[in-house]
């Protein structure tokens, strides 16, 4: 401890830069996970941007201190998915149903907040068995340590970074003013049909998230091409869509005249990839079932393992009880539900919250995979019928257990990072505990105002600027539970599909397929470009190049096409052109 003492670790600068950055990558994610269906972990791009600001500008940083700094920025950042998944299902359902637009962002935003608080008294009592006694890798996390182990290679990436972030936010602002067309479709120029596309977009948060994925992303791009390039001409050839009399046609009228691809894509793509998406969340709940064994066994040990490096038990059970009130406010504010079944679905949400963040801290620990989806989708379906079928109650609830499994896992991702650096966990603890609330208001403000900005709707239908996957996916089961569904055959089929796909050894390979087939095709191609040239990369030039300076480059082009595009609509707002 007395060999640590000298050196800046838990100070106001690496506070203040985290909490800034923070609230930076959460708006930017917000937009990633609407446009992608997935968000991005942050705290590489903190670790890197804190050498550059806390070393570079300020001159007197520690890698400790860096360390404070980017486990801050992350835990602020954890809301982005917790809010991306879930709270856009409230839009889409509203479109249809007068009776889901009237509600507010005060109990969103305080189920969110006790969420995150959730997540981190749940986690934190785990940090000693996970990972000082079963060694847990977190892979994410001795990335990170080895990135802050060396500092003049933080700043250099931080420079490719920023050099990303000027090409997306340029191309963008291009893209915006109409100078250059955010889509360039090729199939017409060869004489395909609208439903066999082949084209790309101008879209540099798909290419850097492709960069990102490399050879795992490979499922991402293949599920497109079979929705597109053999689902979706099958079906015009076997005549699976309504008939053209059915679509206001003659009756003799040619049957490809009438199927353009918002027909293929509502009545099969869609449903179909849902369905996959589903199958494959399922799939990793229940690929995590050793998992759940494995995080009981360590709450038992942790009970037993006390250490002054950790916060004090009197403040977590404290941080437990005001949480679980702040639920049960919210979930009385959300709508029509009696203080008695606000209370079980408060009280249940907990626990399912507290259980599936041992089970994605686990699994995360073992393969750096955390299936926030899935536990999201199985959560938000208990709320539903534990509220007596009131919608905005069970997402509102929702929102804040994928808010708090997301903060179980990227608290122990830091956690680990900290100790490979020999970091005080105790320091950590306390900077995401007062600070990580901070994510929540960013998050629902910003897809509060991308709703708006947007077109109405904003996103969640075919064409829509911003697709939000999984938010559409999880307003399709709500819907399905509510009053069942024309479409639940395929619904049926595709999930049955994506729990086959769980059998291959690829991480998240059904999940990848069902948002292909759900996203547009020419952002899954832009998404596939950056992918073959990663791999392409990676063959010539090494492993270690593209960690020293690929990956800053595309985390760079992401976070520059999601701020370009909120400063526009802030601009658009401010100058009432919006």
């Amino acid at each position: 401890m007395n060999a640590r003492a000298p050196y800046r670790e838990l100070t106001a600068a690496a506070l203040i830069f985290g909490v800034l950055l923070g609230a930076a990558m959460t708006a930017a994610f917000v937009f990633v996970g609407l446009k992608l269906g997935f968000t991005l972990p942050g705290s590489t791009v903190a670790a890197i941007l804190g050498f550059a600001v806390l070393r570079g500008l300020l001159r007197r940083g520690s890698i400790v201190e860096n360390n404070i700094n980017q486990t801050v920025a992350s835990g602020v950042n954890s809301a982005s998915a917790g809010i991306a998944f879930t709270l856009p299902a409230l839009f889409i359902l509203g479109v249809c149903d007068p009776e889901l637009r009237d509600f507010g962002p005060l109990p969103v935003i305080l189920s969110a907040i006790a969420g995150s608080f959730l997540g981190i008294v749940f986690i934190i009592p785990l940090r000693k068995q996970m990972i000082e006694l079963e060694r847990l890798r977190f892979p994410s996390g001795i990335a990170v340590a080895t990135l802050l182990r060396s500092p003049g290679a933080g700043i250099r990436q931080a420079k490719l970074l920023a050099g990303g972030f000027a090409v997306a936010a340029f191309f963008h602002t291009l893209a915006g003013l109409g100078v250059i067309h955010e889509e360039i479709e090729i199939g017409s120029a060869l004489g395909l049909p609208a439903y066999i596309p082949i084209a790309v977009g101008v879209s540099f948060a798909s290419l850097g998230a492709g960069l990102l994925a490399g050879r795992g992303g490979l499922p991402f791009v293949l599920g497109g091409m079979l929705a597109w390039w053999v689902l979706a001409p099958a079906m015009v050839e076997l005549e699976w869509a309504p008939s053209p009399a059915e679509l206001g046609g003659a009756a003799g009228a040619p049957y490809e005249a009438f199927v353009q691809w918002p027909l293929v894509y509502s009545e099969m793509l869609r449903p179909l990839g849902i369905g996959i998406l589903i199958g494959g969340a399922l799939t990793g709940v229940i690929a995590s079932a050793p998992a759940l064994r494995a995080a009981m066994r360590s709450l038992g040990a942790a009970q037993k393992a006390g250490s002054g490096d950790e916060m004090s038990p009197r403040v977590l059970y404290a941080g437990v009880a005001a949480a679980f009130v702040v639920l049960f406010v919210a979930a009385m504010l959300s709508g029509d539900i009696g203080a008695g079944r606000a209370l079980v679905t408060a009280t249940v949400g907990t626990v399912w919250l507290a259980l599936a963040g041992m089970i994605v801290a686990q699994a995360t620990g073992m393969t750096d995979i955390t299936p926030i989806s899935g536990m999201s989708l199985v959560g938000v379906t208990l709320m539903f019928f534990l509220s007596g079928g009131n919608v905005v109650a069970a997402i509102i609830l929702g929102v804040a257990v994928s808010i708090g499994i997301g903060q179980c896992a990227d608290m122990m991702q830091d956690l680990k990072s900290g100790h490979l650096i020999g970091a005080t966990p105790k320091r950590q603890q306390i900077a995401q505990f007062a600070v990580a609330w901070i994510g929540v208001p960013v998050a629902v403000g910003v897809t509060y105002l991308l709703w708006q900005s947007y077109e109405s709707p904003g996103f969640g239908v075919p064409g829509a600027p911003l697709s939000a996957p999984q938010g559409a996916a999880l307003a399709s089961v709500i819907d399905s539970l509510r009053a069942g569904s024309s479409q639940l055959d395929k619904y049926a089929a595709g999930t049955a599909i994506g729990l086959g796909l769980g059998i291959f050894p690829i991480s998240g390979a059904a999940v990848l397929v069902g948002l292909a087939m759900y996203l547009p095709f020419y952002i899954t191609m832009t998404y596939g470009v950056g992918c073959f040239a990663a791999m392409a990369l990676e063959a010539k030039l090494g492993k270690r190049w593209i960690g020293d300076t690929l990956v800053p480059i595309a985390a760079g082009l992401i976070i520059g096409e999601a701020l370009t595009s909120l400063t526009v609509v802030l601009v658009q707002l401010g100058t009432g052109s919006a």
